[in-house]
């Protein structure tokens, strides 16, 4: 299951944005690899991670994942909501499951995206929150 945290310090980074970098809690990455997994587990497809270090205080890390229709985007949004809780995450937010085609499941730390996959490509987060250009991963 291929993805990019991009949590390495890129070359030439200035202090400041190492210094960033290594501000992200050990728990959130540990989380992120939960999360990472648990979408792989419930069918999600092109499951990427984008670091916010440096580029936004929403959050430390943001997923965005594809599901196959918008009934395998509830279900990957419910799944991902209760293994959270689960994980004893508080509060959990989640937005979207109306219409399921784009679901937004909001950890606090980690914000994950669930698409039909042409609503994400019409959205295009990946290119949106990526500073060096193309989507950092496909899955």
């Amino acid at each position: 299951m291929p993805t990019s945290t991009g949590a390495a310090p890129k070359k030439g980074a200035s202090n400041a944005a190492k210094s960033a970098e290594t501000l992200v809690a050990p728990a959130s990455a540990g989380l992120l690899k939960d999360v990472v997994g648990w979408l792989d587990e419930a069918k999600a497809e092109e499951i990427i991670t984008i670091d916010l270090a440096g580029k936004s205080s929403i959050g430390d890390f943001m997923v965005v994942a594809s599901g196959r229709s918008d009934r395998h985007v509830g279900a990957i949004a419910e799944q991902l909501r209760k293994k959270l809780k689960d994980a004893g995450c508080p509060s959990v937010r989640v937005e979207g499951q109306e219409t399921c085609d784009w679901v937004l499941i909001d950890s606090g730390d980690i914000i994950v995206h669930v698409f039909r996959p042409e609503v994400r490509e019409f959205y295009n987060l990946e290119k949106m929150w990526s500073m060096d250009g193309p989507a950092d991963s496909a899955h």
